[in-house]
């Protein structure tokens, strides 16, 4: 007999979440700061999302290509979790 898994459940933030971290982006990117002052700004509001949710928020909020915000993502975890170690 074949047994089904079930699937791990991913933490889904709301679309309100997701809508104020793009926000806040793109408000930083209008003030003329660094996409990558804007894009932690996102990752801080949605670091326990999903990994396909931060980089499409990067992209809207933070005027990234697709492929950049993969790379902003990244860093920006591994930057926010040498914060939490010190």
């Amino acid at each position: 007999m074949a047994t089904t898994k079930k699937p791990k459940e991913a933490i889904t933030p709301s679309d309100d979440l997701i809508a104020q971290a793009i926000h806040e982006g793109q408000a930083l990117i209008t003030e003329g700061k660094t996409k990558v002052e804007a894009a932690m700004a996102i990752y801080r509001h949605l670091q326990e999302s999903p990994r396909e949710v931060v980089p499409q928020a990067f992209v809207e909020g933070a005027s990234l290509t697709p492929k950049g915000a993969l790379t902003y993502w990244y860093n920006c975890r591994r930057e926010l979790s040498r914060e939490v170690s010190e």
